[in-house]
């Protein structure tokens, strides 16, 4: 018969060294990778442990050892599907090093110090910012935890604490550029989300940088104010009605693929007779569905996870430098009709 713990009594390591005839810290290094024990005592304290339904604390033993191997994955913008990509491609590759994302949601800014006080609470042992919005505010509370490692993903930070692994979007603006310019447009425009400093990103500078080298200018500056598909409907219903369709700009690059998503949308439906060349960024899945079709840039988030991970973990940089560059996603929604 199964040898259990009394009924509302949970087996403890006492209970397994007890059982398995060995002391409580051979008991702890059967459960931990790496450790110095001989293969029979590790399958002896093993079988005693499926028998009891032992299974260790980790918790309290990351505690003992000032380490917790939780960390804070700070997010905004949910709304946008590479927010959403982000978060799933962290959360995986934590877990397959063993440790536990804490997901803080800052959407609501009236929500930042008690967000912070929670991670500081549970002794994060870092915290990953994906692709933020960090207001001086919350800057400010983020560096004041400086026992701790900050990183952020996907875009720069003006912070002097929080490193950034980000790809150039000086060099991936200036690609797109270079990729509208082939079809033999003349006239430009770019989208932009949230009224933030666009050299957060650098997609603009590279654009226009691209642009300027083969003498042409920016014409046009659409403000969304948010990356939501609505908003980047409304900014472009809001241009076409406003500009006779001889006046228009024949190519648009916006900041992601959400805007260029909506924006599509009100081009198809609005001015259908005279359609605009459009190019997204982040290459989220519905970006290569055949009803849009939508040329995009890939900041492959895998890479950049990988980086920040083991800068976050590891306290180093990775071998690797791949990740310092995304990937252009030819489609068709740049081709000149």
């Amino acid at each position: 018969m199964k040898n259990t713990a009394a009924k509302g009594h949970k087996a403890t390591a006492s209970d397994v060294a007890k059982q398995a005839g060995v002391s409580k810290w051979t008991v702890s290094r059967a459960f931990t990778p790496g450790a110095s024990i001989s293969k029979k005592a590790r399958d002896s304290v093993m079988a005693v442990a499926r028998e009891l339904d032992y299974r260790p604390n980790l918790l309290a033993r990351s505690l003992s050892k000032k380490r917790t191997n939780i960390i804070g994955v700070v997010i905004d913008e949910l709304k946008n599907p590479h927010s959403l990509m982000i978060l799933d491609e962290a959360t995986r590759q934590l877990q397959s090093r063993g440790y536990m994302a804490l997901m803080l949601n800052i959407t609501a800014e009236a929500h930042y110090r008690s967000v912070m006080s929670l991670a500081d609470q549970l002794q994060v042992d870092g915290i990953l910012f994906l692709g933020t919005i960090l207001s001086a505010e919350f800057i400010s509370i983020a560096e004041d935890m400086h026992h701790i490692p900050l990183v952020q993903v996907c875009r720069n930070t003006d912070a002097q604490d929080i490193d950034v692994v980000a790809i150039s979007g000086f060099s991936a603006g200036k690609q797109i550029a270079e990729l509208m310019l082939e079809q033999g447009f003349k006239r430009f425009g770019f989208m932009k989300g949230p009224d933030t400093p666009t050299s957060h990103l650098q997609r603009k500078e590279g654009f226009e940088a691209g642009l300027s080298e083969a003498g042409v200018e920016l014409e046009i500056l659409l403000k969304a104010g948010n990356y939501e598909r609505q908003r980047g409907w409304s900014a472009m219903e809001q241009y076409l009605q406003q500009t006779p369709a001889e006046q228009r700009i024949e190519a648009l690059f916006c900041e992601n693929d959400i805007l260029a998503l909506g924006a599509m949308a009100a081009q198809r439906e609005l001015a259908p007779e005279s359609p605009i060349a459009i190019v997204g960024f982040d290459d989220i899945e519905e970006a290569s569905s055949p009803g849009w079709q939508l040329t995009s840039y890939s900041q492959r988030i895998d890479r950049l996870m990988e980086e920040a991970i083991c800068r976050l973990v590891d306290g180093t940089p990775g071998a690797n430098t791949d990740w310092q560059q995304g990937e252009l996603r030819i489609r068709r929604s740049h081709l000149k009709n």
